[in-house]
């Protein structure tokens, strides 16, 4: 085994990948829910997207000797480390841009921050095919931050706390966070919570 995580780096790359496995699966079952074809399209492209990365991830994952078909199909539901905000389909459009658009920006804030080894270069590559993720989920929801200022606030008021408990506690700064400590990310939870903050008051 090179270059190997230790236990808390581990559990943050299960819980990305993960995070993509369900996003992919939502994004490929709901895909018809967007407004029109070229919205149905883009997600079609977006599990692609998602699922070539959750590949990555797992492959890496079994570089450190976690079981690959306990990753894949061995595990109960409660053995999955996915973000909250993705447990289940989203009743509507808005829920959908707020609680999967805005995990997928969560996700990438968490996997850009890894600086460990050979997955600093895979998560390099990751960040260049998200583009099309930030165009896409942030048009829609500045627009319906815009247009439906009610159920937009309603569905942001329900999903941010699963959203920040997905990157991690807040209590995991630069001092006392594990995986910055280990060297395997360059920001602590704390900073990656920020910015994710930061990044939605752009948005509304």
């Amino acid at each position: 085994m090179s270059d190997p995580f230790n236990e808390a780096a581990v559990d943050y790359v299960t819980a990305i990948a993960d995070t993509k496995l369900m996003l992919s699966h939502w994004y490929a079952e709901q895909a018809f829910m967007g407004p029109n074809i070229q919205d149905n399209t883009a997600l079609f492209s977006l599990t692609q997207d998602e699922y070539g990365q959750v590949r990555q991830f797992y492959l890496m994952l079994e570089k450190q000797g976690v079981d690959g078909e306990w990753l894949r199909t061995e595990r109960g539901g409660e053995e999955f480390a996915n973000a909250a905000t993705t447990d289940g389909p989203a009743p509507d459009w808005t829920e959908f841009e707020i609680r999967f658009g805005l995990t997928d920006r969560a996700a990438h804030l968490m996997y850009d921050a890894i600086v460990h080894g050979r997955l600093a270069g895979l998560t390099e590559k990751m960040s260049e095919e998200e583009y099309s993720h930030f165009d896409f989920h942030d048009g829609w929801l500045g627009h319906l931050a815009e247009t439906q200022p009610a159920a937009f606030q309603s569905a942001l008021d329900g999903a941010i706390p699963d959203i920040l408990a997905f990157i991690g506690p807040s209590a995991y700064d630069a001092e006392t966070d594990p995986v910055l400590a280990a060297g395997f990310t360059d920001r602590s939870v704390l900073e990656l919570r920020e910015a994710f903050l930061a990044h939605l008051e752009t948005i509304v």
